[in-house]
């Protein structure tokens, strides 16, 4: 078993669940999170009000799945990162587990 994490701009989401599906990955938790790129974009340095940092609206998709189904969602984000004609791809990493309960 491993622990699957993946992180999406929000404009994606709805592709990221159906990629799932696709892997026969079932069990899935999200949570809508905030992106952030260092350096600070120019608008960010232009912005009336500096201070006031806002991020990127995304998404945080993890699943304890089998390294088989994992392998199966890699190729199909590698399709659809090729594809994209924007620069916000699909990420997406594997850690191993150690101990569950």
């Amino acid at each position: 078993m491993k622990l699957l994490m993946v992180t999406v701009v929000e404009q994606y989401e709805k592709q990221v669940m159906d990629l799932f599906k696709k892997a026969e990955i079932e069990n899935f938790s999200g949570s809508d999170i905030d992106g952030y790129k260092n350096p600070i974009s120019l608008l960010m340095k232009s912005s009336w009000f500096p201070n006031v940092k806002g991020g990127v609206e995304s998404s945080l998709f993890f699943s304890f799945t089998s390294e088989d189904k994992i392998d199966a969602l890699f190729e199909l984000i590698k399709e659809f990162n090729g594809s994209l004609e924007t620069n916000n791809p699909i990420k997406a990493i594997v850690v191993p587990v150690e101990r569950s309960i």
